[in-house]
């Protein structure tokens, strides 16, 4: 099962749970209601914004997000506390929002396929943007980023947030898991890593490489506003 898989994988890791973190274990498993309304007020918008990255609906979000409850209340005498308890949360909504994904279809059935797109294989930046061997400087730009008039006013508008979500949701599948935690819900390099089972060096380009695609289509969507501010 995958909350039996996420609780492996959780009791594989290292550190210790913060205080906070045990006190509230302790509540819960003391069958604590108001320690569970605390952890679903602290915890519940997290995690459907997470699962909404996988799934088609916020409908299906819903449930995902109500089978997640479901297993972490089953899995408390499972919880070792060697990782934080959102990271071990975390996984099992992430197990669960990717099987119900696979069954919308929202991920490529073929292993090898699967595995090449949600490592996001090829070049951060297209290469076509920067000049060849008989340019005047090979290796340097030929389409340079587009200069930003007013980027805070520009990113804060509803319409630039929503090309950003946009771009994010199209993300092949472990890129935008790691620039969701990392970059949507402000968490660490480690608790990703620790949630996703990746590789520090893995996490990190992955970031680089979904921060770089996220960037180029906000890029685009603003280039034409830019001209026009130039004219």
């Amino acid at each position: 099962m995958p909350e039996e898989e996420a609780a492996r994988r959780e009791a594989q890791g290292s550190g210790g749970a913060p205080d906070a973190d045990a006190q509230l274990l302790d509540r819960l498993r003391q069958g604590d209601e108001d320690a569970f309304r605390e952890l679903l007020r602290e915890q519940g918008p997290f995690l459907m914004r997470l699962v909404m990255m996988h799934v088609p609906s916020r409908g299906v979000a819903e449930e995902v997000v109500a089978d997640t409850w479901e297993a972490v209340l089953n899995g408390l005498d499972r919880f070792e506390g060697r990782s934080s308890l959102r990271t071990w949360i975390a996984s099992i909504a992430l197990n669960k929002a990717r099987t119900r994904g696979k069954r919308e279809g929202r991920i490529v059935p073929f292993a090898l396929l699967r595995r090449r797109y949600e490592e996001g294989g090829g070049p951060a930046v297209d290469p076509d943007r920067f000049q060849g061997r008989r340019g005047e400087r090979p290796g340097w730009w030929a389409s340079p980023p587009v200069a930003w008039e007013e980027p805070e006013r520009q990113l804060e508008a509803a319409e630039t947030r929503d090309v950003m979500l946009r771009a994010i949701r199209d993300l092949p599948p472990r890129q935008r898991e790691v620039i969701t935690l990392r970059d949507l819900l402000g968490w660490e390099s480690d608790e990703v890593c620790n949630a996703l089972d990746l590789t520090e060096t893995n996490q990190r380009v992955l970031l680089h490489r979904a921060r770089s695609k996220v960037r180029a289509a906000v890029e685009e969507y603003l280039e034409p506003k830019a001209e026009e501010a130039s004219r």
